[in-house]
């Protein structure tokens, strides 16, 4: 399977890209792929930090059914 590419330009920190160059050669690994592997889990990570709807409207239906039972505890 072949990956469509597309060309980019963007400047970063002299610094971290120092790092992120060190370490895809420390790994014999070419600089592009080490950047890709990088942006994925940058992506997946926020992927992660909102919850689903789904699981939203539930949690926001049992806070509506159990409104009164946390009255109650909140006393």
């Amino acid at each position: 399977m072949t990956t469509k590419r597309e060309e980019f330009t963007c400047q970063a920190d002299a610094d971290l890209l120092a790092a992120l160059r060190a370490l895809a050669k420390q790994d014999g690994r070419h600089f592009q792929k080490v950047l890709e592997d990088a942006m994925r889990v940058y992506i997946a990570s926020r992927a992660q930090e909102k919850p689903r709807a789904a699981v939203m409207a539930h949690f926001q239906a049992s806070l509506e059914k159990n409104r009164k039972v946390g009255k109650l505890l909140a006393r």
